[in-house]
């Protein structure tokens, strides 16, 4: 039998970032977090004492701020699980351009881009 870990497909990286997910049915519940735990391509974990239920509708927003740049990415998604310290977002759709800063932020933080290379490409 796997781990959670152990049948995970996607490489996962350690990322900190500030984020807010906007729950698109419902109640309309808006989270804001200082702080991610990880990131792929399929997806991120959201630390937060109020994550939303499992299957919610929500659109990501991650702020990636430097010294001469503040860029927002934006990704539609749904709440994948949850747990006492936050939620497991699985991502659905997102613009090409947020797909390649995606791309890079993996590359840049989990130094395996041939295997981000394969996910890309559906080779697992």
């Amino acid at each position: 039998m796997f781990s959670g870990d152990e049948r995970r497909r996607n490489l996962r990286v350690l990322f900190k970032t500030r984020v807010t997910v906007r729950e698109t049915g419902g109640k309309g519940r808006i989270i804001t977090s200082e702080e991610t735990r990880d990131i792929s391509l399929r997806g991120l974990y959201v630390h937060t004492a109020c994550p939303l239920p499992v299957a919610t509708p929500c659109v990501v927003e991650l702020r990636l701020a430097g010294e001469s740049s503040d860029l927002k990415l934006v990704i539609e998604g749904e709440v994948a699980r949850n747990d006492s310290s936050g939620m497991g977002i699985l991502f659905r759709q997102m613009e090409i351009d947020c797909l390649i800063h995606l791309k890079n932020i993996l590359y840049y933080n989990s130094g395996e881009p041939e295997r981000i290379d394969n996910e890309l490409a559906g080779v697992y």
